[in-house]
């Protein structure tokens, strides 16, 4: 099944009998969360106008637990992401369709916990919002409750030994901005630099200037410059497990699977006695 769906794609299949449920979950990191200061979470855009039927979903307060050791973004508490979903009408036999502003990270974040937690169809819109042609709404819909009951999948998620220890054995991409994984600046975390062995991997170079992915074959032949060939076991880290997941998503456009560290950098890079490296190169 593809990750990810078109714009006119997904305006057949809502004219099907088993439409799927549409999750909003526009959401954008500000540089000013080292200081505390909260992402825009994309609330009063949805109340302006969203897909018809879609269901506004918070990242940070229903996609993660509250900043702290593990992360900016920590694995939210699973029942309540689950009683999250629900409140939102997602139900394993339904297919759900996530979008956000267009950007695609949140939209990602959302698409790899349900795929992680076991929801059978669960794709992205390519492009996001500003690319569905069709009406939008400024109602707040109250579905059907669902059923959805999350259950972790046995792979497909890394802690902060196995990221390194991946980075030393198989393939480990940094998805966050060339200059950050140098270590040039760091906006956000307490240092900057990367995961000795990482290799630097920005996930907007997935997209093009519509923020749609590449083609599939495009992608396989970028993530195979990079190391990802044959059997090689693949993880993927950003900042916080946002970005991260949206390079995920593009390895899955690719046909290739995937691991995610959602603490990431801002993990890694919290404990002192954790190895940094700067510059370009992975070591």
């Amino acid at each position: 099944m593809n990750a990810i769906i078109t714009a006119a794609e997904l305006a057949h299949e809502l004219t099907g009998e088993n439409a799927p449920t549409l999750l909003d979950v526009r959401w954008q990191l500000s540089t000013a969360a080292a200081a505390g200061a909260p992402a825009l979470d994309g609330r009063a855009e949805y109340a302006a106008g969203h897909l018809p039927g879609a269901v506004f979903v918070d990242l940070d307060e229903e996609l993660a637990s509250a900043p702290g050791a593990r992360g900016r973004h920590p694995l939210p508490d699973l029942a309540e992401f689950g009683a999250a979903m629900r409140r939102a009408g997602v139900s394993a036999a339904r297919p759900v369709v996530v979008y956000d502003g267009g950007q695609g990270w949140a939209a990602a974040r959302a698409w790899w916990l349900l795929r992680w937690t076991g929801h059978p169809d669960v794709r992205v819109l390519d492009g996001g919002l500003p690319a569905w042609p069709g009406p939008l709404s400024a109602g707040t819909p109250v579905p059907a409750e669902g059923d959805f009951e999350p259950v972790p999948e046995a792979g497909g998620l890394l802690d902060a030994d196995g990221a390194a220890e991946l980075a030393r054995s198989g393939v480990l991409l940094d998805a966050r901005a060339g200059e950050r994984y140098r270590g040039e600046v760091e906006p956000i975390d307490r240092v900057g630099g990367h995961i000795p062995g990482a290799v630097s991997a920005p996930t907007t170079q997935n997209v093009g200037p519509d923020g749609r992915f590449l083609p599939a074959e495009e992608l396989r032949d970028r993530f195979e410059a990079l190391g990802a060939l044959g059997e090689a076991r693949v993880g993927v880290y950003c900042g916080s497990g946002v970005s991260g997941a949206h390079e995920v998503l593009a390895l899955a456009v690719a046909g290739i699977a995937a691991e995610l560290y959602v603490g990431s950098w801002s993990e890694w890079s919290s404990d002192p006695s954790r190895p940094v490296a700067v510059g370009p190169d992975p070591q």
